[in-house]
């Protein structure tokens, strides 16, 4: 597990790396929990450009955060996913729950 985060203007991003299974998500969710936890942002940045593969566990890790985000009255934000992972994410109905978006194609 690897990642870098930063808050900036009430806004935290998590830029995740690798991937996102069973074996991981447990540490990432509980790294980001520790985050929100301590700064309260108004809105948390998942950021998927980095994510070499994604199970279901991706989608728990998404939900969870907006659940905790709305505690905080916070909103969540997903960036970057792949083709794939956004469509995932869509048949999941987490556009419903916070802005997704894909990766750009350049």
């Amino acid at each position: 597990m690897q990642f870098t985060s930063f808050l900036e203007n009430g806004r935290l991003t998590v830029a995740l790396t690798g991937e996102i299974d069973h074996h991981c998500a447990k540490a990432y969710i509980q790294t980001i929990i520790s985050k929100i936890e301590a700064y309260t942002p108004r809105i948390c940045i998942l950021d998927f450009q980095g994510v070499t593969f994604m199970d279901s566990s991706g989608i728990g890790l998404v939900m969870g955060r907006y659940k905790l985000m709305k505690t905080v009255q916070g909103r969540i934000r997903v960036e970057n996913l792949s083709p794939g992972a956004y469509k995932v994410m869509v048949l999941a109905g987490l556009e419903k729950l916070g802005e997704i978006r894909q990766k750009e194609v350049v």
